[in-house]
């Protein structure tokens, strides 16, 4: 299945800016492929304004986040994979989802697997006796 979380992204992003709040995002400004302001970044995060009155050209696919937005007077354009948000919420009132950190390995389809380690030969013990089961109320 296809990863939920740019689905979750701009379900979240619509219904903060319905309810007139302020988007923001928090990125891994040190994800492979991010094109964010690197001066602006801390701790390798840093915290987007994405609303609307904030950025132009915003564009949200399955891919990637990618708007044009101003740092200290200076025009950037910006590009956020998916994978590097962390979270996004709406500034008044904290309200939105956090998500776990993902790892660049994640997104490849194949994993390499290790053929030097042998699979265990043997098998955990089986628990002895008769099963049970207790009716709980």
């Amino acid at each position: 299945m296809n990863s939920s979380r740019p689905y979750l992204v701009r379900a979240l992003y619509e219904w903060i800016v319905d309810n007139d709040c302020t988007p923001h995002m928090l990125v891994n400004s040190e994800y492979p492929s991010v094109q964010v302001p690197q001066g602006f970044a801390s701790d390798g995060q840093i915290v987007l304004n994405v609303s609307p009155a904030a950025v132009r050209h915003l564009h949200m696919d399955n891919e990637a986040v990618s708007f044009e937005g101003r740092f200290g007077g200076v025009p950037h354009t910006l590009y956020v994979p998916i994978a590097s948000i962390l979270g996004i919420y709406a500034r008044e009132n904290g309200q939105g989802m956090v998500f776990d950190l993902e790892s660049p390995m994640e997104d490849e389809e194949e994993i390499e697997l290790d053929d030097d380690i042998p699979p265990p030969d043997t098998e955990p013990p089986r628990p002895s006796g008769r099963p049970s089961l207790k009716v709980v109320k």
